[in-house]
């Protein structure tokens, strides 16, 4: 397929590219846009490493063509916070040290916010089932689980 001007709304930005209709998303991201916090994990959609906000659902942006996105609103782990100012979720994952390595934690905290603003005071057993996409190989996921936890409180106070 040839080349086609889209024009893609990321982290409220507009941002206009060049590109195959059938690139998916996370390439886009990545390489055009220099967003470098999603990341390739099994190219599946189905570990989470990709995993960013779309319209405020977690989704999957590397099996997706971008040509889906347009005119739909796409939030990255950028569009969340800075070093200086982190999002609460952010925070919180820092102060349960909820992140080992760090490759899949990205994904993890944009599932999250998806949940927290559907569901600002979830469950235990919601935060699990929120997450279930979302694989981690290091074995943090009590901290993973408190971190969202703590996120919920502090988005409450």
């Amino acid at each position: 397929m040839t080349d086609k001007t889209l024009t893609l709304t990321v982290n409220g930005g507009t941002h206009t590219v060049q590109c195959d209709p059938e690139t998916p998303l996370l390439y886009i991201l990545r390489n055009d846009l220099s967003l470098k916090g999603a990341r390739y994990g099994c190219g599946q959609g189905q570990c989470g490493a990709c995993t960013v906000l779309v319209d405020g659902k977690a989704v999957q942006s590397c099996n997706v063509p971008v040509s889906d996105f347009a005119g739909k609103s796409v939030t990255t782990i950028e569009g969340l916070g800075t070093a200086e100012a982190p999002h609460p979720l952010q925070q919180a994952f820092i102060d349960e040290q909820a992140a080992q390595c760090g490759y899949c934690v990205t994904g993890i905290v944009m599932s999250a916010k998806a949940l927290l603003d559907a569901n600002p005071k979830p469950t235990r057993a919601e935060i699990t089932a929120a997450l279930r996409d979302n694989l981690c190989r290091c074995g943090t996921h009590a901290r993973i689980i408190r971190a969202v936890e703590r996120a919920a409180a502090a988005m409450a106070a």
